[in-house]
């Protein structure tokens, strides 16, 4: 910055804190206040005529511009505070030494406690000690010196009227007592503004932390996701009851060759979307969607208590709002779904971009199957069936050929106990008795 911007802002840089800003602002401001207070006592000093010399409060007004062009020229903010403050603290006794006493110069060292008062508001409650002690030790010395020559003034003609010298008692202390007023006050308003943006940036904060932590969930389970802000370690886990299913469109490249790429990324997002919704309302988790399948596992966490059933609700309810027009306007979207139960492992891969899978032998039949189904076909492994065969309706159990491991028999689900296919389906469902079993 040039000479004139340093002088118009206090010589703040723009690379310092806060705190350094404040200190600096707090310094100039006071030298401000005690050249205008000097030009003050320059005019009434002058207004008396021949019974005061003009010369301290002059060379007072010099002294203090003169140091903060300087400051104003280099920059050196420390070495313009040690120089100002120190002209704060010894001028004062000076100037009462000059005039007399105490009362001669209507305590004029009064104005000395400028030194250690901004010494603690520039510099800090440590680096204020000396300042204050030094105060301190120039006023006892002071008045031990008038006491001790108090017999030898006494008679002799005062320089200023008993008058004047009270008045000047009242304008010294009322003085004196604004300008400390002013820079506590100024303090403090900055403080309190430099308060409210920290508060404002803590709430800022908090919107971002909140978000990321949104952004985290909808990548990780809760308890995975607390796992990995706690410790970065490898995440693997086996579950030992994992119902898993996947979704599939059917005929999908056939009908996202006849839209353009915002119209397919239109159509999955709603389908996706709603899926998620039904999933989160019935406590599952959404584990990844890859490209246009859908996989979602129950048993991961403890908001359902019955996993296995609410992977079977989620499948009607997936099969039969995609069998509405309304899932992709006059043309009514079919789905494969594969369920398969048992044990996974379930972890996070990679350190950038991670995702969080499953694998195991029931995430390969779960997958295989599925695409092995009919459109609209829900097609469930052995051990699902097991745990829904007395609450859900099946179709007769076929035998489907599976890649790795040969033939396996699959239960196609038709619909729930007490209702009829594509009836809307309770999120809680009553355990009912299948006639004649399996």
């Amino acid at each position: 910055m040039n000479f004139l911007e340093r002088l118009r802002n206090a010589g703040i840089n723009p690379g310092d804190s806060e705190e350094l800003r404040l200190q600096k602002a707090l310094l100039v401001l006071a030298s401000g206040l005690v050249s205008i207070a000097a030009i003050g006592w320059l005019l009434i000093y002058w207004a008396l005529g021949p019974k005061l010399s003009t010369t301290l409060p002059f060379v007072l007004q010099v002294l203090v511009a003169t140091n903060l062009l300087i400051y104003a020229a280099s920059g050196n903010f420390a070495v313009f505070r040690f120089s100002q403050l120190a002209i704060f603290l010894f001028f004062p006794f000076i100037a009462q030494w000059a005039m007399g006493n105490f009362v001669t110069a209507s305590g004029v060292i009064l104005w000395g406690l400028l030194a250690p008062v901004g010494a603690l508001l520039c510099a800090g409650p440590r680096e204020s000690v000396p300042w204050f002690v030094a105060y301190l030790f120039l006023t006892l010395l002071t008045g031990g010196f008038d006491f001790l020559l108090a017999d030898y003034l006494i008679g002799m003609p005062a320089p200023v009227p008993l008058k004047a010298s009270m008045a000047f008692f009242a304008l010294n202390f009322a003085t004196i007592s604004s300008i400390v007023w002013l820079l506590m006050r100024f303090a403090i308003l900055e403080r309190q503004k430099a308060l409210a943006a920290l508060e404002d940036a803590h709430r800022l904060l908090g919107i971002e932390q909140d978000r990321s932590e949104r952004l985290l969930l909808n990548i990780l389970p809760q308890p995975v996701a607390q796992r990995l802000k706690d410790d970065d370690c490898t995440i693997a886990d086996g579950f030992a009851d994992v119902t898993v299913m996947f979704a599939d469109i059917v005929s999908f490249t056939e009908l996202a060759s006849d839209m353009t790429p915002q119209q397919v990324f239109g159509m999955l997002n709603r389908v996706f979307s709603k899926f998620d919704e039904m999933a989160e309302r019935l406590g599952l988790e959404k584990i990844k969607t890859i490209g246009d399948a859908y996989m979602v596992a129950g048993g991961l966490n403890t908001e359902s208590n019955d996993p296995c059933a609410a992977i079977a609700q989620l499948a009607l309810e997936m099969r039969d709002w995609l069998a509405g027009a309304g899932a992709r306007g006059a043309n009514p979207l079919r789905v494969r779904i594969g369920i398969g139960t048992g044990p996974v492992v379930a972890g996070v891969v990679g350190k950038k971009k991670f995702i969080y899978d499953l694998w195991g032998d029931t995430v390969n039949l779960a997958s295989r199957i599925t695409g092995e189904g009919a459109p609209g076909s829900i097609q469930c492994d052995a051990a699902t069936y097991a745990r829904l065969r007395d609450r859900f309706v099946f179709e007769p159990p076929h035998i489907v050929p599976i890649k790795g491991k040969g033939t396996v028999v699959v239960h196609r689900l038709a619909g729930r106990l007490g209702q009829q296919v594509g009836q809307a389906l309770p999120t809680h469902p009553q355990r009912a008795k299948v006639p004649g079993g399996a």
